[in-house]
């Protein structure tokens, strides 16, 4: 068997962002004194006249972009998720959201797997801070060939983006020859009839090993992967609900605000089951390596795997 290719999704975006530039000439990049980390430094790097680095100061950052989608630009506006969602929030919904401006956030080192930079930089609120934004699309793609097909699809949609993108290297399992990303739309990677295993980010790899243990023991575990959390593939959802009669929700986010609420608040109108939420609890992240922190917070496959287990007996 062939080795498994890792890759974070912050150096697919720098990458997109670069290797699209020349196809759309209104593409502009901004970054806030971070562009080696959020990997923008790809793009200055080849396109030094359409970067713009306004320094460590996000929500400025924001309103400059702001001003160059009012000018017929497409800007990407980048900085990690703690700083992107947190600290100008009030400029991307008053300045971004309320005149519905066509910029799109790169929102990078987002959750727990920013390991040890700990809990201050942690972001596990920002996609519950971007859903109550209206008129936000909000994306957080699961691998590289996902991530950059996200970038094009954001370049092409007319609206206020927020992008999700990861500091850890995740598996590569989307074939980028049959992939195709479609705003909105969820994809059924597993089929299974006795639970949905509904996942996003760089949980839908985790997703996919539990169904396998699950296949072992016997239960059929369904794996959807959602991309766009808003708007949310509420068809596919609901028809899930209905199928299996039960739905466990996995993300590196706050089990509050994020994809667990979305899905939740939608089975409750087209087709009530239960929902089992797996993400961080109502706490704060701390310091370790990634892949520690990942395991300790119960975002693997080991533990999705007891989750839905008990997520059955409530059938």
């Amino acid at each position: 068997m062939a080795d498994i290719i890792k890759k974070a999704t912050r150096e697919s975006y720098g990458e997109s962002l670069r290797d699209l530039a020349e196809k759309y000439e209104n593409l502009v990049v901004l970054d806030a004194d971070l562009a080696a980390a959020t990997k923008t430094g790809i793009f200055k790097k080849a396109y030094p006249d359409r970067f713009f680095d306004c320094g460590i100061a996000e929500a400025n950052m924001m309103g400059v972009a702001a001003g160059l989608a009012a000018t017929g630009k497409i800007p990407f506006a980048s900085t990690f998720a703690m700083f992107a969602a947190g600290r100008a929030y009030e400029i991307v919904r008053n300045s971004i959201g309320y005149p519905h401006l066509n910029v799109k956030i790169g929102a990078t080192h987002a959750g727990i797997s920013v390991g040890e930079d700990g809990a201050t930089h942690q972001c596990n609120e920002d996609i519950a801070l971007m859903r109550t934004i209206p008129g936000m699309t909000i994306i957080n793609p699961a691998d590289d060939v996902e991530a950059r097909q996200a970038v094009e699809s954001a370049i092409n949609y007319v609206g206020p983006v927020y992008m999700r993108f990861g500091r850890l290297a995740v598996p590569v399992f989307n074939d980028k020859n049959n992939y195709k990303f479609e705003l909105g739309k969820g994809v059924v990677l597993r089929e299974g009839t006795d639970v949905t295993i509904i996942a996003t980010g760089l949980m839908v790899y985790e997703a996919l090993e539990a169904s396998k243990t699950l296949a072992d023991e016997g239960i059929s575990a369904r794996v959807v992967n959602i991309h766009t959390i808003k708007p949310l593939d509420t068809e596919l959802v609901c028809k899930c609900a209905c199928d299996t009669g039960v739905i466990v929700t996995v993300e590196e986010h706050s089990i509050i605000g994020g994809l667990g609420s979305a899905v939740a608040e939608a089975v409750t109108g087209c087709c009530p089951v239960p929902v089992v939420r797996i993400g961080v609890n109502d706490e704060y992240g701390c310091s370790g390596p990634a892949v520690d922190l990942l395991k300790k917070f119960g975002l693997c496959a080991e533990n999705i795997v007891a989750k839905t287990r008990n997520a059955l007996k409530l059938k």
